[in-house]
């Protein structure tokens, strides 16, 4: 409430913690005209203009530039919907920043060439749909013309990473990294193989999915013999390995090869790195538990596979 007192620039000057140079440019500019001035020229603000100084104090602070200012104290527009379309604006600029960050910290961390660096802030910058759209045709790359949807369906949406609207710097990096994976074609045609064979054992059994594939029977098969640290090469791991087979060739269709090449070649690509990596980096991503990595088991496997084809 105006209580009817006057103030001078420099009285503003003391209570805002302004300068008299700002107050008088915002003076000059109308934003905080003075209420009246004293016989000799000099002016005066009353409690309105002190109120309203502050304000755009305030908003000055906030990142406001001196138009929208002007027509937020002008009541031209209210607050509110000056404050909501800043505050998107500013949710854009942080999730850039932290993009990034991303980017020159995985620079940095990686010692990463020019090329390279283009590469990462591209794929850093893509939006959700075009985000999508590179994963989708990653999936449909593996996937695609395999057995039925159905099959696949429920394992391509945990394969699927969905970044976040507002992402930390390492699920970012993350994203960067699982991106670059994806446009490798010796990883695709690895995951290829894996998802045709994993379609060949329905179709061998076509018992509508009770029973589990192979690829997921290996762990329980092997990883007791990990954990108590029986040699691969040794007579003890012998009936491991005949078990795995017998699975193996049961489960997988003929193709004229020995079972324990056809099983090798099969290890080759479900052991492969990058298969690991990528479920990693998923999961940063997703915001899961990372998976316990399989490599143990399937290094043990084929250990144990080459030592008896040597014998």
């Amino acid at each position: 409430m105006n209580d009817g007192r006057l103030y001078t620039i420099g009285e503003l000057a003391r209570l805002t913690g302004l300068t008299v140079k700002t107050i008088r440019f915002y003076s000059d500019r109308g934003i905080v005209p003075p209420t009246d001035r004293s016989p000799t020229g000099y002016r005066r603000y009353d409690a309105d203009a002190l109120a309203r100084l502050e304000l755009v104090r305030t908003l000055r602070a906030l990142g406001l530039d001196l138009p929208t200012i002007r027509r937020v104290v002008d009541h031209e527009v209210s607050l509110q919907e000056i404050a909501a379309a800043h505050a998107d604006a500013l949710a854009v600029q942080i999730r850039l920043l932290r993009l990034r960050q991303a980017v020159l910290t995985a620079v940095a961390r990686r010692g990463s060439t020019p090329e390279e660096t283009n590469l990462m802030h591209r794929l850093a910058k893509l939006t959700e749909v075009e985000r999508r759209r590179l994963v989708e045709e990653f999936l449909d790359s593996i996937f695609g013309g395999v057995g039925t949807g159905q099959e696949f369906g429920a394992i391509t949406r945990t394969m699927t990473p969905c970044l976040p609207d507002d992402p930390e710097p390492s699920q970012v990096e993350a994203w960067v990294e699982l991106a670059e994976l994806t446009s490798d074609p010796t990883f695709r045609a690895g995951l290829r193989r894996l998802a045709e064979q994993h379609a060949v054992e329905r179709s061998l059994h076509g018992d509508g999915g009770v029973r589990r594939d192979f690829a997921a029977m290996v762990p329980d098969l092997v990883a007791p013999a990990v954990r108590t640290g029986i040699d691969p090469t040794s007579p003890q791991a012998g009936p491991v390995v005949a078990e795995v087979v017998d699975r193996y060739a049961r489960a997988s269709s003929p193709d004229g090869a020995d079972v324990r090449d056809r099983l090798l070649r099969w290890l080759e690509a479900a052991n492969d790195p990058r298969r690991d990596r990528y479920l990693q980096l998923l999961a940063s991503i997703n915001g899961w538990h990372a998976p316990d990595s399989l490599a143990p088991v399937f290094d043990w496997l084929d250990r144990a596979l080459r030592a008896r084809a040597s014998a």
